[in-house]
């Protein structure tokens, strides 16, 4: 599903300007690190900003003091924190590194690697809320500017830890369809769609809006904040708003294209369809839903088809639709039996494997030329074959469409020059339906019309035209094919009492 090499990268989202900019071999790790630090270097740099402009009105400005703080701790805090993630994710990069499939414990853990990061850097930059708010509070005069630069630090560091969630997220979808792939989800959630838009709602309103009443309510500042400090803000709000709802936006609404495509093809009856699994909440639930929901329909049509050449497809549709059970009913039909001369003298001038051959080739022009004149093949019985019309759907003229696929078997065997038949065709009420037993059903036909077709079938392979018919069967033909045969004589065919008036055909 997801490529194994370390060069190139994956594509996770089949359209887009990001969808080849997730790696998942051993960079993925590495890679993923190497943008949280960016991610926090950009808040860090937005912070001290804020820093700079921080001051008491006594005149007196600990400024230098605080920065360099806050440069201290980021010389500690950004190489002990890459430590940190690097030894998180140490059994995820090993299973990448190696190029197999991972463990289930080994998946687990990469499917937390988004949200792992962003507590290592929410933790990271709580500790450094603190030591900043300490330091500005002794080297300020008034404590309270101490209170107002945690806080500021604090909202920094919410709005750089959502953001390096969205994108780890975002970076590590080759990663997460990877283990997926392995350890499908099962309804055990990381990180679903509603915290997700929680959290986009925190970055672009929530902390915007706490920053602004803050600099309001702050005590240290009794004349309110300065333009440039508000304008900042609401810049920052801006940028990192549109950046978390892109995010979002992009996990979300690409998965939900990639299905409306599956689904689409689906639909038009193209099964081989596989929707890559990339997302460890509710999508990913939807996804393998939809793959599940898929192969089964795939197979329901495998084994429709299956059924349908065993079986015959009108037999096939009608027991899909009404169901199938032993039982049946009696119709009216023409009966077809179509057997190969000298199968027997057959088979060892030709040997078995050839002579399967030859039958497959037979069968396809019985078939098709059944088939085309609304019949069905009910059963091959060695290098023979019994087919009907009337049963098990209605056929409006059963009798002349049995005659005419007669003529057109005999001429495109005698076209083929592999083998010579004999073919009879007989008309009559049978009964027809499920035989067997409840575990094991087969629709057949049973009737004197069957047998009657059997014994013409007999005295066709001794007759020029190859073809014999009842005399019941071709007066109850249609004119157009009625008068395509000639009466022949009459016959005591073997088990029947009475003579068989025959018809042959008549050119």
């Amino acid at each position: 599903m997801v490529s194994d090499g370390a060069q190139r990268p994956v594509t996770v989202a089949r359209d887009g300007v990001w969808a080849e900019w997730a790696p998942s071999g051993r960079t993925a790790v590495p890679f993923i690190v190497l943008l949280v630090i960016i991610a926090n270097l950009v808040g860090v740099g937005t912070v001290v900003l804020l820093l700079i402009g921080v001051d008491d009105g006594s005149g007196r400005s600990g400024r230098t003091e605080v920065l360099w703080t806050a440069a201290a701790y980021l010389v500690v805090a950004l190489p002990a924190g890459t430590v940190a993630g690097l030894r998180r994710q140490r059994s995820t990069n090993r299973w990448l590194t190696e190029r197999r499939e991972p463990t289930g414990e080994e998946a687990g853990q990469a499917l937390r690697l988004p949200l792992d990061t962003a507590l290592i850097a929410a933790s990271i930059w709580f500790v450094g809320a603190v030591l900043t708010a300490a330091v500005t509070a002794v080297v300020y005069p008034d404590p309270l500017i101490g209170l107002r630069v945690g806080v500021a630090v604090t909202l920094g560091g919410v709005v750089t830890a959502g953001v390096t969630y969205l994108l780890t997220a975002r970076a590590a979808r080759a990663v997460t369809a990877r283990a997926l792939a392995a350890h499908p989800p099962v309804g055990a959630l990381v990180l679903g769609v509603r915290p997700r838009l929680l959290l986009t709602w925190a970055l672009t309103s929530g902390v915007p809006l706490l920053g602004v009443v803050l600099l309001f309510l702050d005590p240290s500042n009794p004349d309110g904040p300065g333009e440039g400090a508000v304008v900042f803000l609401v810049v920052v709000a801006l940028l990192v708003g549109a950046l978390a709802t892109l995010l979002t936006a992009r996990a979300v609404g690409q998965p939900l294209r990639d299905l409306r495509r599956a689904v689409q093809r689906v639909g038009t009856g193209d099964y081989d369809v596989d929707v890559l699994v990339d997302d460890a909440g509710e999508i990913g639930l939807l996804q393998e839903g939809v793959n599940t929901m898929v192969a089964g329909l795939a197979e329901r049509e495998r084994l429709r088809d299956l059924f349908g050449r065993h079986v015959g497809t009108t037999v096939a549709q009608r027991a899909l639709r009404t169901g199938v059970s032993l039982g049946g009913e009696e119709r009216t039909v023409a009966a077809l039996f179509v057997d190969i001369a000298g199968s027997t003298s057959l088979v060892r001038r030709t040997g078995p494997e050839e002579m399967v051959g030859l039958l497959n080739r037979f069968f396809a022009v019985v078939v098709d030329t059944v088939e085309a004149e609304g019949g069905l093949v009910n059963k091959f019985e060695g290098d023979a074959a019994l087919c009907v019309f009337g049963a098990p759907t209605d056929h409006p003229d059963p009798a002349g469409a049995a005659l005419r696929a007669a003529r057109r078997i005999c001429d495109a065997v005698a076209g083929a020059g592999e083998v010579d038949v004999g073919v009879g065709v007989a008309c009559g009420p049978v009964w027809a339906g499920q035989v067997g037993a409840a575990s094991r059903l087969e629709y057949t036909v049973i009737g004197d019309p069957v047998n009657e077709a059997a014994r013409l079938t007999e005295l066709a392979k001794n007759h020029p035209g190859r073809a014999v018919a009842s005399e019941s069967t071709v007066r109850t033909a249609g004119p157009d094919e009625r008068d395509r045969w000639r009466p022949d004589r009459k016959v005591r065919l073997r088990g029947r009492d009475e003579h068989t008036t025959t018809w042959v055909r008549a050119t």
